[in-house]
């Protein structure tokens, strides 16, 4: 029987192994005086030279100089450097055997050492134990094992021993967890989470099955369902409290590791790790199901409004015909009047003899109808659907738990009140009835002066609110984990001091507001003298407005546009199969991809990179078997079950950047620290289900978008699917966060005030593509603007007093961000979902308008920052269009509902994009050598004009032979374009 493993291959060699970098040389075999004092004390130069082998050994990796051990030769040169000791002295080391463990036994004396017996093993044990608390990959458990027995001066026992010793604290820690989650669980809760894994002949499968399938649809049928769902759980009454007793990484092991392990095979785990499992998932699920009806209630809401807007439109499409009939009738009467005024006549007389009075008259009620419809309210629209809202609001106020603050409460009160109408069947709502909707219009249309209540308009207007006070965290729903309470997302008070040190501007507010004033004014005072005298390029004021010159990023020439086609003629053409293979044997990225239960890597690379190109080429699992050489369809859906999650894509994707950021090739593109964002639409395969949402800037079909950010080298480095609808500006900042400071570019749909304010205070510069200048005043801090000409370009000052009162806030806000605690896009959009701006998102904004002021000012005197912006985004483009080739199949079409998968196939698709970047900048390298050698002209300035985003020599459909697209290793030899009209399929 094979041996348990605990780490891969790469793990060892990282962990066991002598460093052999020159970074990691200097940092960890630098002698110090000491040292060297204590080497010369040695007799000779071989002496010397082992003996400082011998300490440097000791101190890492931690084993000593184990008999047979080959010291590598980057590590020994560095050492004889240092001790002046030619490398080939070693030869001469340890002729006499007790000079080698005299040498060993002093130093473990002198760096307080001692070796590892048996009796530490116990220990050893619950150190590894301990780390595995919260994870269960190999890597971290070792190197909290290694670190702790060097605090302890123990030297490390052999790699065998400390992978055992890691398994065996992880099988603990595992135990523990399982023990100290099922403590309080009742004997009845114990039998009915055994039940949920027995067939249920009603539901044809087992009941845990039944719960993990999720309606995706927005209709009351699917409410029905998820509400039947989150009462089934509820009815277990399982105490999400206990999550708190084990660590929260290991509860959602136990959660990821539940939602897809089948009923078969969570009944051949051990009795407590079983029921661990399935705790957890019905404690996962109570959340998840809720924040599912919480989302279904929006769309459903949100659709009331859209259907009745668009019934108002078809309403105005209808009545063309009546509105010109109109319109000539009154044309008629001007004209008459016009006449009777050159004339002298009487004005009433001649619109009866022109016109007709009687026509006049009969035109009013019509005039009537088209004035009401004008002016219609659209909750007065939306109540017309009455009868749909009925049939899912009931069902979802009766499972939810609402909770809000202070001024919630006149809400709560409301949903109370049309919860007893339901459950007693009464039609008419109490006089005193609560209106909680920020539209005073809406209050009025509620509940007319005098009258009673109407129901129809009072529920329509309940559900709208509720919408929105959910969408900004004012109303919270107990158990839910994407509809919190707003406080609840950000840093505990005490917390934000410490993270706030790491932002990287003042967060005294007084040293803030006074250095930006002072720079506004000073970069106000210049601008207006440029452009009074015109000296800013493409740039001029007409009269009241200011007219800004499109710059084009600096294009290729026809010399650049001829060395890129010479380069393109010498890549290689390979299947992407084989690119795929190559790219994973220099990154290793297919070893990120770990199993769910185990952390493990997967026994055949071949599954995880077919079931990754399934989904980047939208080919689906089972064609892919299909088409695929050496995997089945069972293989490929076990892989993607148990191997392909968001977070082992991220892990892939890092490997494979960090890579293609190192090829000193992808340095002529930039240096990694600018960025830009940018949206891409694709179609979904239905009209209804859900799959996607119509946005009349795609046309009429249904879609999503993926959105992406790039870095300036053509990395690839994040993606996220968004709603065809949504803005993009909330998700600008999430895929940097993490990442060192830089320019970051996005088209003109990305910029928000919000936007600004967060990412100065981050330490991003943004860079958005301005389009709509006349829209976005300047800023002034101050009553009176001091700069004359500038005044047709001012807006109203800057709110200083909304900054000072709620600038702790701002920086509560921005440390939580930076701290990881929650992602910017959750914080922007629940700040926008006010209806009535409350203080932190004006002051938010107040701080944007600031920083947006003084970035228009550098987008007005720079060209050359107007430049890049534009050449970032051509690179989101070319993108672009290698996302279309590669995303082929099923015309290129998302059919998947669930956002689970969704993502999937963006994560797949971003993964291949970027092995297809890191493959072409690879062999362009090596093509622009071939032309140097031959003296074809390949200057640097025009090798930043090229782009590793073309995909013409790559053969991305047909058959996929992963047992033929082994790789031998080495680079493959370039294409020779002559050879095209000789060469055989």
């Amino acid at each position: 029987m094979a041996r348990r493993s605990l780490l891969t291959g790469d793990e060892r060699r990282k962990l066991f192994e002598p460093p052999v970098t020159e970074r990691e040389l200097a940092r960890f075999y630098t002698l110090s005086p000491d040292d060297l004092n204590w080497i010369d004390e040695r007799n000779s130069p071989a002496n010397k030279l082992g003996a400082a082998v011998q300490l440097a050994l000791l101190r890492h990796p931690g084993f000593g100089w184990l008999a047979g051990q080959i010291v590598p030769p980057p590590v020994l040169r560095f050492l004889s450097f240092q001790v002046h000791v030619h490398t080939e002295a070693l030869g001469d080391y340890g002729k006499r055997p007790k000079t080698r463990s005299e040498h060993a036994g002093q130093l473990h004396e002198r760096l307080g050492l001692r070796a590892f017996v048996r009796s530490d093993l116990r220990q050893a044990v619950s150190i590894a134990a301990a780390a595995a608390s919260a994870t269960d990959k190999g890597e971290p458990i070792v190197e909290a094992l290694i670190a702790e027995l060097r605090r302890r001066g123990i030297i490390l026992p052999s790699p065998d021993t400390l992978e055992r010793v890691g398994l065996a604290g992880r099988s603990r820690a595992r135990r523990k967890a399982a023990e100290d989650l099922l403590a309080s669980i009742t004997p009845s809760q114990l039998e009915a989470v055994d039940r949920l894994l027995i067939n249920d002949p009603a539901l044809r499968k087992s009941p845990l099955a039944w719960l993990r399938e999720i309606p995706e649809s927005p209709s009351a049928a699917s409410m029905a369902a998820i509400t039947e769902r989150l009462a089934y759980v509820r009815a277990i009454a399982i105490d999400p409290a206990i999550t708190e007793t084990i660590h929260e990484r290991r509860f959602e092991q136990y959660a990821r590791e539940g939602a897809v392990a089948p009923a078969f095979l969570l009944s051949g785990y051990s009795v407590a790790r079983r029921r661990a499992t399935v705790v957890a998932q019905l404690i996962f699920l109570e959340s998840r199901l809720s924040d599912a009806a919480a989302d279904m209630f929006d769309k459903m809401v949100g659709s009331l409004f859209a259907k009745g807007r668009r019934g108002r439109e078809r309403k105005y499409q209808a009545s063309s015909r009546e509105v010109s009939q109109l319109m000539r009738l009154f044309s008629g009467v001007i004209g008459a009047v016009d006449q009777a005024l050159v004339d002298g006549g009487d004005v009433l007389d001649r619109i009866d003899a022109q016109v007709g009075w009687w026509k006049v008259r009969a035109a009013k009620p019509k005039i009537d109808a088209l004035a009401a419809l004008a002016i219609e309210e659209p909750l007065v629209s939306a109540a017309e659907r009455y009868g749909a809202l009925r049939r899912f609001v009931p069902t979802f106020l009766e499972h939810m738990r609402f909770r809000a603050g202070t001024g919630g409460a006149p809400l709560l009160k409301a949903l109370e009140i049309l919860r007893d109408l339901n459950q007693s069947g009464r039609r008419e709502l109490p006089d005193d009835a609560p209106l909680p909707f920020a539209s005073k219009h809406w209050k009025t249309l509620a509940k007319p002066s005098g009258g009673p209540i109407n129901r129809r308009l009072y529920e329509t207007a309940v559900a709208a609110t509720l919408r929105d006070r959910l969408r900004s965290g004012d109303v919270w729903i107990e158990g839910s984990r994407a509809y919190r309470r707003f406080t609840d997302y950000l840093l505990p008070k005490h917390e934000v001091a410490a993270e706030a040190e790491a932002l990287p501007v003042r967060v005294e507010m007084g040293s803030y507001l006074a250095e930006r004033a002072g720079l506004m004014d000073q970069r106000l005072a210049a601008f207006s003298r440029r452009l009074a005298n015109g000296d800013l390029v493409g740039v001029t004021l007409k009269g009241e407005e200011l007219s800004v010159t499109p710059v084009k990023a600096n294009a290729p020439d026809d010399e650049a546009r001829s060395l890129d086609r010479a380069i393109d003629a010498l890549l290689p053409r390979v299947r992407i199969t084989e690119l795929l293979r190559e790219i994973d044997a220099l990154t290793g990225f297919s070893s990120m991809f770990r199993e769910l239960r185990s952390g493990k890597v997967h026994d055949n690379p071949s599954c995880i990179l077919a079931a990754v190109l399934a989904d980047a080429t939208n080919l689906g699992l089972e064609r892919m078997a299909n088409a695929s050489q050496g995997v089945s369809y069972a293989q490929l859906a076990w892989t993607q079950s148990w191997y392909l999650s968001e977070e082992n894509y991220k892990a892939a994707l890092a490997r494979i950047i960090e890579v293609h950021h190192a090829q000193p090739f992808a340095r002529h593109w930039g240096e990694g620290q600018a960025s830009s964002s940018d949206g891409q639409f694709f179609r979904s395969g239905r009209r209804r289900g859900g799959a996607g949402a119509v946005n009349a800037k795609y046309g009429p079909e249904p879609g999503l978008r993926i959105y992406t950010h790039l870095s300036d080298m053509h990395g690839s480095f994040h993606t996220r699917v968004l709603s065809a609808t949504s803005s993009e500006a909330p998700y600008v900042l999430d895929g940097l966060i993490g990442r060192g400071g830089g320019e970051h570019y996005t088209d003109t749909g990305g910029a928000t005030d919000h936007v600004f304010a967060l990412c100065h205070l981050l330490g991003y510069r943004f860079v958005p593509r301005l389009r709509d200048l006349q829209d976005r005043r300047l800023a002034i801090i101050g009553a009176k603007p001091r700069h004359k000409i500038l005044e047709p370009l001012l807006g109203r000052p800057i709110r200083i007093d909304v900054i000072e009162e709620n600038w702790d806030d701002i920086v509560r806000l921005a440390a939580s961000i930076k701290a990881g605690s929650v992602a910017p896009s959750v914080m922007l959009k629940k700040l926008s979902a006010f209806k009535r701006q409350n203080r932190l998102d004006m002051a938010l904004a107040e701080v944007g308008r600031i920083e947006r002021t003084l970035f228009t000012l550098d987008w007005l005197e720079s060209p050359e920052l107007r430049r890049r912006c534009q050449a970032g985004l051509n690179k989101s483009e070319a993108r672009h269009a290698l996302a279309q080739a590669v995303f082929v199949h099923k015309q290129g079409r998302i059919a998947d509902r669930t956002l689970q998968n969704q993502e999937h196939r963006a994560s797949g698709l971003n993964l291949v994009i970027a092995a297809i970047a890191l493959w072409n900048t690879l062999y362009m390298q090596r093509a622009v050598e071939h032309l140097r050698e031959r003296e074809v002209a390949a200057p640097d300035e025009l090798l930043a004009h090229l782009s590793p985003m073309s995909w013409a020599h790559v053969g991305l459909t047909g058959d996929y032979l992963w047992a033929d697209a082994a790789t031998a290793g080495g680079f493959r030899p370039l294409n020779d374009p002559a050879e095209r009209l000789y060469r055989a399929a």
